[in-house]
């Protein structure tokens, strides 16, 4: 070998020797990187998960023929009233995608935020507010009393219209969109060729909607099958959904086998959903057109009775809930529990007051007001946590390697798991240990950490590496870097993912349900507790808190809003 090949072997080497070593350098990054997300998921996700699944493989379990009934009737009604719940939705969805989508009119901006604000507000307060108006002490009960005394049938419609309340903003949102990027052009040529409107939705218009379709009915379904709050605070245990079920039989008639196996059922039916979803909105996203403008006001008489009809049924669906739950707060319509002599009716602040009071004077009571001091200090570690956790997953999902690509679908992970079942992983998993407060936000994180990674990935992959490399070319510190190039594009985002998990916290029921300790209540959890006592004073006080909850989360919607950046926190 000649001195020439002699050297090119050693620049060889050497060249090897380079890459290897910073390959290595940035393999240690990456994993220091994903080390502290990592170890939290997996000893608070995937531990409880495997304790579970430990619990479901029981031979015991599967053999025993009570649980397998009970988990067949469970699994029966829980898609009999998603499934009814989904085609109450299309119902009155469908017209309203089309309302918004083909035509404009007085006051569309503010009834489109009305429809989308039920869907962010949290399932607790939306439960309060067909209580306040529909329920057995409500307005519309205390005005036009019932000649009857309200049935299962009754609260079970209760559920649906609830469903059909926050989940509307979906089929609106999604094939509303589709319908407005679709070109009018098409509709107009099937017409000149002399199609009536029947043909025109059958041949043109509902082939080119059908992606759009099925992801708004795969997203609702999947939101109506994985529904506890607002059917376990307005149909009690007499309707025994997949969740419901795992709730009783992990606190109120314990059999945590049977819980597991059905927390297991459960997970899977919402993993099956949450990938048809995926594909098929890939298929929504590939197919997006530029939008058209054909939204126009309405022209002919039937035009003009569809978009009035429509938007009044519309604005009296969505506001009179959301109008009556602070009203009920304020208005005595019955007696207090053990109250004496005549009632006084009409407008009172008692209910707000007795939020302040121990009247008992009992050393175990919790007043209101402390489950909304321990729900502020629940949200505020929530965000800590979160932001502490989700900026270094965000950071390297930015910029994706191979190791991002596999680890990304286990991020998201949580999202497909319920909040009761991640209750019950807790449950099994810590026991005693979960005395501590400390376990409710930890719980929370779990759940609000997907949306935290999704709102700050976008942000962190706009940043221009090579403003980064400018500064620190001309001097600037990692810090001085991050302090005046960084900071100035990721604040919105910071804030905007802070109020996530802030607003994901404070109205966060399933898990909490199942692992707080009666002495560190939230406001969910006291609105639970409150309508499940009989008495004025107990369901006024209810309302007072919902309405407190409300207010919360509307000034944490408004901020996120406002603080929202193009593309972030989409899934």
């Amino acid at each position: 070998m000649d001195s020439k090949n002699i050297h090119a072997s050693k620049n060889g080497i050497t060249s090897i020797r380079v890459y290897l070593s910073t390959f290595l350098h940035s393999s240690r990054s990456r994993l220091l990187i994903w080390l502290a997300p990592i170890l939290f998921l997996a000893i608070f996700f995937f531990y409880p998960l495997t304790k579970i699944l430990t619990l479901t493989l029981d031979f015991s379990t599967l053999a025993n023929r009570e649980n397998l009934l009970i988990t067949y009737h469970s699994l029966l009604f829980t898609f009999y009233q998603a499934t009814l719940s989904t085609i109450l939705t299309f119902i009155l969805g469908i017209p309203s995608a089309i309302l918004f989508s083909k035509f404009e009119f007085r006051g569309k901006s503010l009834l489109r935020v009305l429809t989308a604000v039920p869907f962010m507000l949290p399932t607790v307060v939306v439960a309060a507010s067909f209580n306040s108006l529909i329920g057995s002490r409500g307005l519309f009960s205390f005005l036009f009393p019932l000649s009857f005394s309200p049935s299962p049938t009754f609260y079970f419609l209760l559920i649906l219209t609830a469903h059909v309340f926050y989940n509307t903003t979906i089929v609106i949102r999604i094939v509303g969109n589709a319908l407005s990027r679709m070109d009018s052009r098409l509709e107009d040529s099937a017409r000149i060729l002399g199609a009536d409107t029947f043909r025109v939705w059958r041949d043109i218009i509902l082939p080119l909607l059908r992606p759009s379709l099925l992801a708004a009915v795969l997203l609702v379904f999947m939101f109506d099958f994985t529904s506890f709050g607002v059917i376990l605070l307005l149909g009690g245990s007499n309707f025994s959904t997949l969740e419901v079920e795992i709730y009783i039989r992990a606190l109120k008639l314990p059999n945590l086998n049977l819980a597991a196996l059905l927390s297991v059922i459960q997970l899977a039916f919402t993993l099956i959903f949450s990938v048809l979803y995926t594909r098929i909105i890939s298929q929504v996203n590939t197919q997006t057109a530029p939008r058209f403008s054909a939204a126009r006001p309405p022209k002919t008489l039937k035009e003009k009775i569809f978009v009035f009809t429509l938007a009044l049924l519309l604005s009296s669906f969505f506001f009179l809930p959301l109008a009556s739950l602070p009203i009920r707060s304020l208005t005595r319509l019955e007696a207090d529990r053990g109250q004496r002599g005549e009632i006084q009716y009409g407008f009172t602040t008692d209910y707000y007051e007795e939020l302040f009071i121990n009247r008992r004077g009992s050393l175990f009571y919790v007043p209101p007001v402390q489950a909304v001091l321990n729900s502020l200090g629940y949200a505020v570690v929530t965000v800590l946590l979160s932001l502490a956790l989700g900026y270094p997953a965000a950071s390297a999902l930015a910029k994706p390697t191979r190791l991002e690509r596999y680890l990304d679908p286990f991020i998201m992970l949580p999202l497909g798991a319920s909040a009761v079942m991640l209750g019950l992983g807790f449950i099994l998993s810590f026991g005693r240990a979960l005395a501590s407060p400390f376990f409710v936000p930890i719980a929370h994180t779990l759940i609000a950490l997907p949306f935290v990674i999704r709102t700050l990935q976008p942000a962190l992959a706009s940043i221009p590496e090579k403003l980064r490399q400018a500064a620190a070319t001309l001097g600037a510190s990692p810090f001085r870097v991050w302090q005046t190039v960084d900071f100035p594009i990721l604040s919105r985002a910071t804030l905007s993912a802070a109020t996530f998990a802030f607003t994901v916290s404070l109205g966060e029921f399933g898990a909490t349900l199942l692992i707080t300790r009666p002495e560190y209540p939230t406001i969910p959890i006291a609105i639970q507790r409150f309508l499940s006592q009989p008495g004025g004073l107990n369901f006024g006080q209810a309302m007072a808190m919902a309405t407190v909850l409300m207010v919360l989360a509307a000034l944490a919607i408004l901020a996120i809003e406002k603080l929202r950046l193009p593309n972030s926190g989409e899934f």
